[in-house]
């Protein structure tokens, strides 16, 4: 009657009274699949399992609630050991374990095509990067302008002087001349 929440608790009340019963840990943890409930599920369900490792209807339960935590490999590995202990189980085979193994390819799949998508991301990036020549003649020429104006700067001894308050001086140093242009707080800069 959909009445999940009150078989939860007659579920607990019967685990109370008979806790090594792996049938009520199966039930419950069908309900708790129906309530969407899938960790809690699938800890019921693997109650259920370690109490009866040979119920075959355990492991099914645990292969769907492993299913809907999204853990593929080992919902494939439960519907295979129900399939070991109950071969002739035509549910099993035809919905679950081949579900199972539909959503298993869909998933490498995904994996594959990220892959490649990532793969192709890298060489997108390594493809826009350009290669810059560090030694064609116009980079060496302009360091060797730069080099040059430096060089005539440093010779003519000047200097440029940013205040505190903002103004940029720049000031042209005598020879024989050991002073500073005025005593503020001043940033030298070629």
């Amino acid at each position: 009657n959909c009445r999940y929440r009150e078989a939860i608790q007659k579920w607990d009340e019967a685990l109370q009274l008979t806790p090594d019963d792996a049938t009520l840990y199966e039930m419950k943890s069908q309900v708790l699949m129906s309530l969407h409930e899938m960790f809690p599920a699938v800890h019921a369900a693997e109650m259920a399992v370690q109490r009866n490792p040979r119920s075959w209807d355990a492991w099914q339960t645990l292969g769907r609630a492993q299913l809907g935590l999204g853990e593929i490999a080992l919902a494939i590995r439960s519907f295979q050991v129900s399939l070991h202990i109950f071969p002739m189980n035509p549910e099993v085979w035809k919905e679950d374990l081949s579900w199972a193994r539909k959503l298993h390819e869909q998933q490498k799949a995904a994996k594959s095509k990220a892959v490649q998508a990532q793969a192709k991301g890298k060489e997108v990036a390594q493809a826009s990067i350009p290669d810059y020549d560090f030694e064609s003649d116009e980079i060496v020429a302009v360091c060797a302008a730069i080099a040059e104006k430096e060089k005539a700067l440093s010779e003519a001894k000047t200097v440029v002087i940013v205040s505190a308050s903002g103004t940029v001086e720049t000031v042209t140093e005598k020879e024989n001349s050991s002073s500073t242009p005025d005593e503020s707080i001043f940033i030298r800069a070629r």
